[in-house]
């Protein structure tokens, strides 16, 4: 089973990018998938927790998960801490909103494969949100795609347009960039 720690605040669409995610590993067809929110009485701006689990068979669990395979950080201030580390598993996968290299968020935090996108950048390129509440999760979700390998693009793409039919068009693009992104490095590395 793949477990995926998902990190960001209230208004990113944090829950929404777990619930994509799981939708898209269904409609690749790449086993069973359930995402759950946590949340309470947060608002816009406090930190929201979402989880996802991957599995080839049926997934009973339905707790938090403490020790990913993977964490997904929507917010870039919330990639520095070292709680979105916390429990991961050795070799695990990071995927950060993030400016900075993978190098430069490894330091103190080694044994992790870091996968930095500059989701902020490109939320607002393609007008997803403001300059203070940038709407970063499909952007996101394009990147975790690529870096787990765990849903194909057009099953993300089906998922967006079910998830958020508005901006659907600018919503796929920021997709596909994160997606681009990821590959890129990765090609790169």
């Amino acid at each position: 089973m793949l477990e995926i720690r998902f990190h960001g605040r209230g208004g990113q669409g944090t829950v929404l990018a777990a619930k994509m995610l799981a939708d898209a590993v269904l409609r690749s067809g790449r086993g069973e998938c359930m995402a759950i929110p946590e949340f309470g009485v947060e608002r816009r701006g406090a930190p929201v927790l979402a989880y996802a689990r991957i599995s080839d068979g049926p997934i009973r669990v339905r707790s938090r998960i403490y020790f990913p395979d993977a964490v997904v950080v929507l917010d870039p201030l919330l990639s520095l801490s070292p709680l979105v580390v916390a429990g991961l598993k050795p070799g695990g996968a990071v995927v950060a909103n993030s400016d900075k290299s993978a190098e430069e968020l490894a330091v103190g935090r080694p044994g992790f494969r870091w996968y930095p996108v500059p989701a902020k950048e490109i939320a607002l390129r393609h007008g997803l949100g403001s300059k203070t509440s940038p709407m970063v999760n499909t952007a996101i979700c394009g990147a975790l795609v690529a870096a787990l390998q765990v849903a194909d693009f057009p099953a993300l793409e089906a998922a967006i347009r079910e998830s958020v039919p508005v901006k659907f068009d600018q919503n796929v693009a920021a997709a596909r960039e994160g997606y681009e992104a990821v590959l890129r490095s990765n090609a790169a590395a």
